[in-house]
Parts: C-alpha cells; sequence; structure tokens
C-alpha cells in the first residue's frame, strides 16, 4: 500500500508542491533590499506564475509585501472574494466593458488612452467612488503606455475629472538584466524626465515605480517610491547576473507517481511513433500520469530526466497529453550504474529534489529553449497545488 505525503491528493498521482516558507523567505529577501519607506509591489499574475495567488498573496503579505499586481481583471476580482484587502494593480488597462467591475471591486487599472480613463472616472463618480488608476509610461519596451512626450498633455486631458486619482505612474524595462545596457540607460532616463515635468507641472504622480525583479537587485538607484518583483518571490533567479547578489530559495516542486512498471520485450516501442525501442533486456519501462496538458512540454520528449529513489532516470519516448514515460535500466552486469527497480507508487519528481539530486525549472527551461517564468506557470494550470 502507498502511503500518501502530507496533503498529497486523493483522486490523481501528480501534483505540484508549494513551499510557502520559500515564499516568506524571497519576499522578505526583496523587502531587505529596500530603504525605509520604499514599499514592494508583487505579482502575483498568472496564478502567482503557478504557484497559487491567493496563498502565495497572503504568505507575501506576511513577509512584508505592500501591494500587490495582477495582468487581469479575473485575477483581481480572484483575491478580492478571497479576503484580499489591499492595494491590486492590473497591469494593462481593461476593456471599457470591464471599468464597473474594477470599481466594484476596487482594482486599480494601468492607465494610458484618456477615453478609458474618462470612461472609468464617470463610472467610479456615478457610484460615489474615486478612482485610483497607475499612469503606464512607454519609455522603450513597446508594449503599452503613454509616449513620454505625451504624458502632460495627457494628464491635462483628464486631471479635471472628479471620479480620477492618479495613484502612481510607471514603467516597464526591457533589459534590466544587462548589468552594462544603453537601451536600459534610455529607458530610466526617459522616465526619470517624464516624472520630473509632471511634477513641475504640477501633476501628482502618486508612488513613482520602474523597477522589476532583476531591476530591484542590479539598480538600487531607480528604487523610487516602489518596486514590482516577480519571478524572484518564488526562487528563480531572472537572470544570471542577479545571482551573486540575492539568495533565493525555489518554491515549486512537481511530483507523481508511477502507475504502471513493466519489463518490455526487447525491441518493442514505447508511446506514439514507437521513436525509443527496448534497448536491451532489463530495461524497465514506467509510467507517470503527467503529460503536456499539464505543463510538461512536449518538445523535452527524450531529452529530459526524472529523479526517483535519489537518483536520475531519462524519460523515453514521446510525451503523451497526460502521461509519460521513463526507463530504469537494471542489468545485474551493470553493477556500478544498476538502478533500483520501480513499482507501482513509487515518488517521481519532475522538478525538485530528491536525496542529492535536483532538478530545477531553469534546467527544464534551458532544455526547452524558454525560460523559468514560462516552466512555472505551465505546471500550474492544471496540476493540484498542494502547500507544504
Amino acid at each position: 500500500m502507498v502511503v500518501p505525503l502530507t496533503n498529497e491528493p486523493s483522486d490523481r498521482w501528480a501534483w505540484v508542491e508549494i513551499d510557502l516558507n520559500a515564499i516568506r523567505k524571497n519576499t522578505r529577501a526583496f523587502k531587505g533590499l529596500l530603504k525605509r519607506g520604499t514599499k514592494l509591489m508583487c505579482a502575483v499574475k498568472a496564478d502567482a506564475y503557478g504557484h497559487g495567488a491567493v496563498e502565495c498573496t497572503k504568505a507575501m503579505k506576511a513577509s512584508g509585501a505592500d501591494q500587490f499586481a495582477v495582468a487581469t481583471v479575473a485575477e483581481g476580482v480572484e483575491l478580492r472574494e478571497a479576503g484580499i484587502e489591499w492595494p491590486i494593480l492590473m497591469l494593462n488597462q481593461a476593456p471599457e466593458s470591464a471599468i464597473d467591475t474594477l470599481v466594484a471591486y476596487d482594482i486599480m487599472p494601468s492607465v494610458y488612452t484618456s477615453e478609458f480613463a474618462l470612461a472609468y472616472g464617470e463610472r467610479a463618480a456615478a457610484a460615489d467612488k474615486v478612482g485610483k488608476y497607475h499612469l503606464a509610461i512607454d519609455t522603450g519596451m513597446t508594449r503599452i503606455g503613454v509616449l513620454p512626450e505625451d504624458v502632460i498633455e495627457f494628464r491635462h486631458a483628464i486631471d479635471f475629472h472628479r471620479g480620477l486619482s492618479c495613484a502612481g505612474t510607471f514603467t516597464h524595462f526591457a533589459t534590466a538584466d544587462s548589468a552594462q545596457d544603453w537601451d536600459f540607460k534610455l529607458q530610466a532616463q526617459r522616465f526619470m524626465d517624464a516624472v520630473d515635468a509632471l511634477r513641475n507641472a504640477g501633476c501628482d504622480v502618486g508612488l513613482v515605480h520602474c523597477d522589476n525583479t532583476p531591476g530591484t537587485v542590479l539598480h538600487p538607484q531607480l528604487h523610487n517610491d516602489m518596486c514590482r518583483a516577480g519571478i524572484g518571490l518564488y526562487g528563480l533567479q531572472p537572470c544570471e547576473l542577479t545571482a551573486p547578489r540575492i539568495s533565493l530559495t525555489p518554491a515549486m516542486s512537481v511530483r507523481a507517481r508511477v502507475t504502471r512498471a513493466i519489463y518490455p520485450a526487447v525491441g518493442e516501442g514505447v508511446s506514439y511513433g514507437l521513436n525509443y525501442r527496448v534497448p536491451t533486456p532489463h530495461v524497465q519501462i514506467a509510467t507517470v500520469p503527467l503529460g503536456y496538458a499539464d505543463g510538461l512540454s512536449r518538445t523535452l520528449s527524450g531529452r529530459m530526466d526524472v529523479l526517483v529513489h535519489g537518483r536520475r532516470a531519462r524519460q523515453v519516448g514521446n510525451i503523451c497529453m497526460d502521461q509519460f514515460m521513463f526507463a530504469v535500466d537494471t542489468n545485474p552486469v551493470r553493477s556500478y550504474r544498476r538502478a533500483q527497480p520501480v513499482a507501482e507508487g513509487d515518488l517521481v519528481t519532475i522538478i525538485g529534489e530528491d536525496g542529492d539530486e535536483r532538478i530545477t525549472a531553469d534546467e527544464m527551461a534551458d532544455l526547452r529553449g524558454t525560460i523559468n517564468y514560462e516552466v512555472t506557470c505551465n505546471f500550474g494550470m492544471r496540476l493540484e497545488k498542494v502547500y507544504v
């Protein structure tokens, strides 16, 4: 009989483990980089990068976070309906059809068109409220925001409205992960010049913020009134340059259990396409109930390892939508690298630690040709989360 781990799901042998102590530790690490009075905004968009927004938000607040950022209206509503009362910024401008929801749930939008701003102010005033917003400035990312040369005209076009209040002014850096970068310096200069121009024009700029995760670590001169931390809160480095400057603890592990383990005949194929065939006797093929619909990219087929019994084992065959297989060589002749046989119910680690071995989101990201952000977001979409 398999003895389940604490809080292990009862209906599926695959899950994501989230270490909330790691979330707390990482939040304190970022808070410790800031001078007294500088606020910390924690990005919990995309379900906290796959880690679970509600639980992570509570853990971050307990560890010094001041405000929170989401990407969609629904993400903000989820936090409010879970009892989260702290300031929430939507890092985008919502459709006008969502304005009543923003007002009702006290979610601050990013603003960069006068049409949206005035409609937002009208709906807020009609509800006898003041619609707080953050002004987004496009300093070179070319994604969202008012151009720096237009910010004063923009503010003059909306500041008359009694239903509006600027709670913040921000931009987003494209290359903050570079220690010395001309484009970063240009963006920073454009932003600070725009903020100065707004202040000189008598505009209230609210909380000024521009540093993201790498910026917070590498560019403390731009901490301003608030910093926005994201991926680092979950224990992942945004770039190689930040690793020596801040110690972080990964919060996510991905686990599963073996659902079947057999010794096929030599030459038998495995999975769709049969592009892997059992090469020798004593090779065991084990099945795991986790696949590309759970975030394990099919591009990893035959290229990744898993951990079982504290050792690495090679994944074989094409990764399926809901399952994958791995091989265990139990040949007694190869005593120097013989693996222990596996059985139904044995624990398998896809990301995380098992004994002295470890597989990281960065390792998987490198194999996929992507970034660690995408890896954790993908795993967080369907797998049940277990908080430890």
